[in-house]
């Protein structure tokens, strides 16, 4: 646990936080926002999806049966730690040929994800293809899905301190079907 929090904090020394809070106005101005993200960064990014809900958010999953199109006056946000994942790249190409904005979270910002995107959040964390154990002793891309999550739920925080709602109201929008 401590060489996981430690590499934590390394990541934060490293971190750009204007990157994360250039999302705040597009997230707030989106009239829906769209997530998208394959594997363990795809779990992130469903938990980031549920949490835009509950802070009243549209907020769709790509990929679930429910999706609606994407168009103008949208958002993608995508994770990818390569930034190369093929069918991240293909919904952020849609996304742009339908006039929405696109957000990335990648380890590689001069990935074909980030030269696509409007807003680039950086994370300086080990993509999934480095063995070498340079940036983390975590296996594959771990650093990079647990940042992801942790800033994305920074985020949550400033949009929801932003919003002013109180837990009560946030929890009128979780799920009572469980």
């Amino acid at each position: 646990m401590n060489s996981i929090l430690n590499e934590h904090k390394q990541l934060l020394e490293q971190f750009d936080f204007q990157q994360l809070s250039a999302l705040v106005d597009p997230i707030q101005e989106a009239k829906a926002i769209f997530l998208i993200g394959m594997g363990r960064s795809g779990l992130m990014m469903k938990a980031a999806a549920m949490r835009l809900m509950h802070l009243g958010f549209t907020a769709y999953v790509v990929g679930e049966t429910t999706t609606p199109a994407i168009g103008s006056g949208d958002l993608l946000i995508a994770g990818s730690g390569s930034g190369t994942t093929s069918t991240v790249i293909r919904a952020a190409k849609t996304a742009k040929d339908q006039n929405a904005q696109v957000a990335c979270f990648t380890t590689d910002a001069a990935s074909e994800l980030a030269t696509l995107s409007d807003y680039i959040v950086n994370i300086p964390a080990a993509q999934k293809q480095a063995h070498e154990n340079t940036v983390s002793d975590q296996y594959a891309g771990s650093l990079f899905e647990q940042a992801l999550l942790l800033f994305f739920d920074a985020l949550i925080q400033t949009l929801w301190s932003i919003d002013g709602s109180s837990a009560e109201e946030l929890y009128k929008r979780h799920s009572n079907l469980e």
